[in-house]
């Protein structure tokens, strides 16, 4: 949100009250406390009639520092709030002088200034170090509280800016279709179901990484307003409505490093289960399939050799206008158990896709309304909307009872074959709802994604076992990485699709989303087979591989002869990497750091890597560039090191940009280090 016109001047309607100075500063156990008034204090007189902010630095671990500004703390703390991880066996380091107060933890550090002096008296500096190394500061105007009159309604806002040094590049916010260096953009972290080609994303997560060695995370449930250079050019400025703001810096210096304490402080991925790492082939959105149609897929990529992993039934295994009802549709499946056991035989998974809305005409409507499942208006009434199912309500995932309905009725679908569930939606939450644990429904909107997917992927480690759980969802927020995998939502089929959808998968992993997926050719439309053959290659080549569209069938032979050839030919070659990727995989679990990963991830010192969004490292030693045009042309950089060309076995340490024309079994595909397999020897098939 901007709140200035310019540098000089603010916008009309905003009333600023910028912290001027440090008054004062105390230690509070294992807490440094600072007042803050906004205006010069140079007589006792000067304290009365004006705010007072207190910021308070904390650290819940080691190299990560809390700061919390406060107007009013006498509020009611709103609730969702992130889960967020607290040791307490270390002391931080809290010294007090004139010139300032220093908090430490580790090596981490910020120093406040204190005013000494007439001259110094208006200086509001807070300098954050790495191992005594600026890392970032705010300064004046930097920390303030700010009232904002429109259409008659005052609101209230805090906000924080923190400094851009010389080339420093913010990455993260998570699943951007935009660039992947955010310096220049407006970001509000607010879910939307808005494909893969606007501004709007699916999982949007308050926490950024700076190529300086240190990452941020705003610990706000609702909407966060992220200004990256762009409201000032040397700034990165976060805001949150209401009293309170709190914040997180964490050191680094390596990205990858605070990417896993980022992911200590929220959560770090499960490891999916082996089988998850196949293929997945899909029945596709609004297609009419039924059993034979199905059988015909899976018969037919068996037959064609090509390792099929998992099935998914998509929405119309359920009976149209009743979604959901979790009750397969006996036109077309009158015998659910029976074609689940048939698939299974063949050593396929299943998978079947689910929503947290139940239409009007489920059967399931009035029981939840009767039993107050729903979140509601104010009035009392069940919120209802025809966005989708016709009547539809939302199921209020903060009443136990409702989770317990909800997952209940999962479990059935568990017990007769379905081994996980595509859970879809969850970004279209009212705002003006009433929840059953009197949550904020503003904070509730990002925070739906992530009871929603927690609900559900528990009851899969209840009823398959830990490490057996597998989701495949679509919205998230902070903390959401804890319940793979996701996917990268609706994008179209053309090329420029295609690159946007690998911009979105970088940013994300960048916020610790360790396994990531998308639709192999685009959702909607119908790929040429040129495109399709591409995005096949980027697809098997990602954590995880899936088939789907829209509107027609994504069976490799219904685009042309030869996609089937190399659909098969790269199914085969991520299964000979499959222990390497379970390795990869791995640490993603332990530590948070994704498969699939930026270049600057990987080569945080290589200054050409910085802006790099059409190659990606698939872990840390595979170089992957996917081709993004018709001709099969592909231009890429190759960083310093040692390097094997994963098909032809030559060897080169000679670092720059290539470009090359490729065909559609091949694409730019490079083993550092010589660490993995430099060509295909016994493909294996990835089983269940």
């Amino acid at each position: 949100m901007k709140f200035t016109n310019g540098y000089w001047l603010t916008r009309d309607g905003v009333e600023p009250h910028y912290a001027a100075q440090a008054i004062e500063s105390e230690r509070q156990k294992r807490e440094l406390v600072v007042y803050a008034p906004d205006r010069i204090v140079r007589t006792r007189g000067d304290t009365l009639g004006t705010p007072l902010l207190t910021i308070r630095y904390a650290s819940p671990l080691e190299n990560v520092l809390k700061v919390r500004i406060t107007h009013f703390e006498g509020g009611i703390p709103p609730r969702p709030n992130f889960s967020i991880s607290d040791e307490t066996d270390f002391t931080p380091d809290i010294r007090i002088v004139d010139q300032g107060a220093t908090f430490r933890t580790g090596d981490l550090s910020v120093f406040i200034e204190h005013s000494l002096s007439e001259r110094h008296a208006e200086r509001w500096r807070n300098s954050f170090f790495g191992k005594d190394r600026l890392l970032t500061k705010n300064e004046a105007k930097s920390t303030g509280y700010m009232l904002v009159t429109e259409g008659g309604k005052l609101k209230k806002f805090i906000k924080e800016e923190l400094s851009l040094g010389v080339g420093e590049c913010v990455y993260g916010l998570g699943e951007r279709f935009g660039p992947l260096v955010k310096n220049g953009q407006t970001i509000d972290i607010w879910n939307a179901d808005g494909g893969t080609a606007s501004e709007q994303a699916y999982k949007n997560i308050p926490f950024y990484v700076s190529n300086r060695g240190y990452g941020v995370f705003v610990n706000d449930a609702g909407k966060v307003s992220f200004e990256i250079a762009s409201e000032k050019t040397s700034r990165v400025q976060f805001s949150v409505s209401g009293e309170v703001l709190e914040y997180f810096i964490i050191y680094g210096p390596s990205p990858k490093k605070v990417i896993e304490r980022y992911t200590a402080l929220t959560g770090r991925p499960a490891l999916p289960p082996i089988w998850t790492f196949g293929l997945w082939l899909s029945t596709s959105f609004t297609t009419s399939y039924d059993e034979k149609t199905v059988m015909s897929f899976i018969d037919g990529m068996l037959e064609r050799n090509i390792p099929l992993s998992v099935f998914h039934f998509d929405c119309f295994w359920m009976k149209g206008f009743n979604w959901c009802d979790f009750t397969w549709d006996k036109a077309v499946f009158p015998d659910p158990a029976g074609i689940l056991s048939r698939i299974k035989a063949k050593g396929v998974k299943i998978c079947v896709w689910i929503n947290p809305y139940i239409a009007q005409r489920s059967p399931l409507f009035g029981e939840g309304r009767r039993n107050g499942y729903f979140i509601k208006n104010p009035d009392g009434s069940v919120f209802q909307t025809d966005q989708w199912q016709a009547g539809m309500a939302i199921v209020d995932f903060t009443n136990p009872s409702a989770v317990l309905w909800y997952t209940d009725l999962l479990s059935k679908l568990l017990d007769i074959g379905v081994d996980c569930f595509k859970t879809d939606f969850g970004e279209r939450i009212p705002t003006s709802a009433v929840y059953f644990d009197g949550g904020d429904p503003e904070r509730c909107h990002n925070y739906y994604a992530f009871l929603y997917n927690k609900a559900v992927f528990e009851l899969l480690e209840r009823k398959k076992g830990r490490g057996q759980a597998c989701v495949f969802a679509r919205s998230a927020t902070a903390g959401g990485q804890r319940f793979p995998v996701h996917w990268g939502g609706d994008c179209e089929s053309t090329f420029e699709a295609m690159a946007e959808t690998l911009r979105g998968g970088l940013s994300l992993g960048l916020c610790g989303f360790g396994f990531w997926s998308h639709d192999i050719g685009g959702f909607e439309g119908t790929p040429d087979p040129n495109l399709f053959k591409r995005w096949l290659a980027f697809g098997l080549l990602s954590s995880h591989s899936r088939l789907h569209g829209s509107n027609s069938y994504r069976v490799p032979w219904n685009i042309d002869a030869e996609s089937t050839d190399v659909c098969r030919f790269f199914t085969e070659l991520k299964a000979s990497i499959l222990p390497y990727l379970i390795e990869t995989a791995k640490e993603a679990h332990e530590k948070g750091i994704p498969m699939l990963r930026a270049m600057f991830l990987e080569f945080p010192e290589d200054p050409a890597c910085a802006y790099l969004d059409r190659q990606y490292m698939l872990g840390s030693d595979l170089l992957v560039a996917p081709v993004f045009s018709a001709d099969g042309t592909v231009s890429y950089y190759l960083p310093d090191g040692k390097w094997r060309n994963f098909f032809s076995g030559e060897k080169t340490e000679d670092p720059g940009w290539r470009t090359e024309c490729h065909g559609y079994k091949s694409l730019p595909l490079w083993v550092r280090d010589d660490t993995v397999a430099h060509h295909i020897r016994h493909p294996c098939l990835i089983r269940g």
